[in-house]
């Protein structure tokens, strides 16, 4: 293996597969908490819109999700300012029912975190502050990580860059909150090769392991897993690169490996073990993906065809980007023809590198994992599915359930790893040569116009409407027990969005795009387990039913099925919906501001 050198020039000690790293100079300490400032900068010129209204606005044109999101903060901080964490199964919402806040992407951790903010400003403050870290946050932490592994101040400042301000981050920002917050798979994944390599204490770097991993589940288990997959990547690539070496340091080390792998495995478990259980085998447990996995993976052309949120595009690629067949924030792949050629140019000169070797395996073997299991057609030749390696994994239990195009999110870190080390290499030939500062120079010129293409726009943001005025007096003249099911017209976003910011009622017939189990225990959507009536109602709210009225025995029967002490609805007083509801239940029993409520006590047998 070739040797590597620091910042200063000095080689760095080979322990095991990896190259030791050099101790961080006092004289890169500055500069390392300049370039997490400069991180932070960054991240508020790409959210600024959203800080000029944080309260009122919300990135991205994904209303569903926003909503959904936004209400789980809302239901973690209400937990909290009652003194406990947020249960993980609730009637909250799809009452009676309930959810299985585990099945979801609900951030558990997240928000508990900014309960505070959501308590004193609202959970979309609390969701503009977590697109903010989620994006400086996600850059330190690979900076970090590149750090520890030997890269150079300026090296690991571009990869961190790359990987947090990456175009698969700035897309999930859009909605997939639990995407975007990228910071712990990079901690996550350095944890586990401290474990493996000897570096520091096996225990005490199991332990942390085992947090960073417990942490991660409360935050989004899907990255967890491709974290995983990484990992198990990183992991391959190096025992195949040096086996006699490996098989050496595992009987050397093997007790402390397991020693801190067991660690691990026990703070884990003491952390999230029985939410995995409520998951797995609790109330509203499911199985399977309530999404069409094979339809989400990514496709050739996104790789190097930018989209209207990167600086550099043009109307016609733009244009491509939006015609993608899956929603927007899947668009994930891109990196562009700069960053492809270096990094291909790159692995080829520095593969002798374990570093360089370990990232450039990892960048392709996530790609390639991330066009998913169908036919590609590539220079007018069809390959078929057989041909990927995403097809011979995506059979298991794990596999069947990851959605494969968001495997670029983790790719883009290896990117960005690659081309800090192999810049690093670069600079460091340069160096010894007579021509060292032109060349060194050059190197970085190189990389920095690799990444130039990737630079993002603001993001874009729309006004989120505040909850109907009348919305929070008319829930509390119903004067309802803190259980009771209150039916919100309409039954999907809106609804969900005022008992967000409004926290009110407390429990929620429906609400939006959720997670529950279908017949069998299948994971499913809400909204395709609506009942009729609920969807009638809510196209009577938005002023022409488009599907036929219900019989009355439906409505009785769906009703009785909600359990509903008491239907609560923004509509005018002579609205369809308004008219509809009076010759079922009589005249509203609250009439407050834009709100009408109708008390339903006892609830309809």
């Amino acid at each position: 293996m070739s040797s590597v050198t620091s910042e200063q020039g000095q080689p760095i000690p080979e322990k095991s597969a990896l190259p030791e790293p050099a101790p961080s100079p006092r004289a890169a300490s500055w500069a390392g908490w300049l370039v997490v400032g400069l991180y932070l900068l960054a991240s508020f010129a790409l959210t600024w819109r959203l800080w000029a209204d944080p309260a009122g606005r919300a990135a991205g044109h994904n209303p569903g999700d926003v909503n959904l999101v936004a209400w789980f903060m809302r239901y973690s901080a209400t937990a909290v300012s009652h003194g406990r964490l947020p249960a993980l199964v609730t009637t909250g919402l799809n009452a009676p029912q309930g959810i299985n806040m585990m099945w979801n992407a609900s951030m558990l951790l997240a928000g508990v975190v900014l309960a505070p903010v959501t308590l004193l400003a609202g959970p979309l403050a609390s969701l503009t502050i977590l697109l903010t870290v989620g994006f400086a946050g996600s850059a330190a932490s690979l900076f970090w990580v590149l750090r520890r592994w030997g890269a150079s101040v300026t090296a690991a400042a571009i990869g961190g860059a790359v990987y947090g301000f990456s175009p698969a981050l700035v897309t999930a920002s859009a909605g997939h909150f639990q995407l975007q917050f990228a910071v712990l798979p990079p901690l996550i994944i350095h944890e586990l090769l401290r474990v493996l390599t000897g570096r520091g204490s096996a225990v005490r770097a199991g332990l942390w392991l085992g947090l960073l991993v417990a942490a991660q589940v409360y935050l989004g288990e899907e990255l967890l897993a491709d974290t995983a997959v990484a990992a198990a990547i990183i992991v391959a690539v190096l025992a195949l690169s040096h086996p006699r070496a490996s098989a050496q340091a595992v009987r050397a080390r093997g007790g402390a490996m397991l020693a801190g792998l067991g660690t691990a495995a026990a703070a884990a478990g003491v952390a999230c073990g029985y939410a995995l259980w409520v998951q797995f085998r609790g109330p509203l447990s499911e199985h399977g993906s309530p999404w069409t996995v094979i339809d989400f993976h990514s496709y050739l052309y996104g790789f190097v065809t930018p989209s209207g949120a990167l600086a550099f595009h043009t109307a016609s690629s733009a244009a491509v980007a939006a015609r993608y067949p899956e929603p927007s924030p899947e668009y994930l792949a891109y990196l562009g023809w700069p960053l492809l050629a270096v990094a291909f140019v790159a692995a080829i000169a520095f593969w002798r590198d374990d570093r360089v070797r370990v990232a450039a395996v990892t960048f392709a073997l996530l790609e390639l994992f991330s066009l998913g299991n169908v036919p590609v057609r590539f220079l007018g030749i069809r390959y078929p599915a057989a041909l990927l390696p995403w097809h011979w994994l995506a059979g298991n239990p794990v596999g069947a359930n990851v959605l494969p195009d968001r495997f670029s999110i983790l790719a883009d870190g290896a990117a960005a790893a690659l081309l800090a080390f192999a810049l690093d290499r670069a600079r460091g030939q340069a160096r010894s040569s007579g021509l060292r500062r032109v060349r060194a120079y050059a190197a970085t010129l190189i990389a920095v116009l690799a990444v130039l293409p990737l630079v993002p726009l603001p993001l874009p943001v729309e006004a989120v409407p505040p909850a109907p005025a009348g919305w929070q007096a008319a829930v509390t003249q119903l004067q309802l027990p803190a259980d009771a099911h209150v039916l919100v017209i309409p039954d999907l976003q809106y609804g969900l969005l005022w008992q967000a910011e409004t926290g009110v009622p407390t429990s929620m017939v429906g609400g939006g795009d959720f997670i529950v189990p279908g017949p069998g225990g299948k994971a499913t959507s809400y909204i395709y387990e609506r009942l009729r009536t609920a969807e009638y109602l809510t196209t009577l709210w938005q002023g022409q039913p488009t599907i036929r009225a219900p019989s009355q025995a439906q409505i009785r029967k769906d009703f009785a099925s909600w359990q509903v002490a008491a239907i609560v609805t923004a509509t005018g007083r002579d609205s369809p919906l308004a008219r509809f509801l009076t010759k079922q239940f009589g005249p509203a029993t609250v009439d407050v501001g834009d709100v009408l409520a109708w008390r339903l006590a006892p609830p309809l047998p």
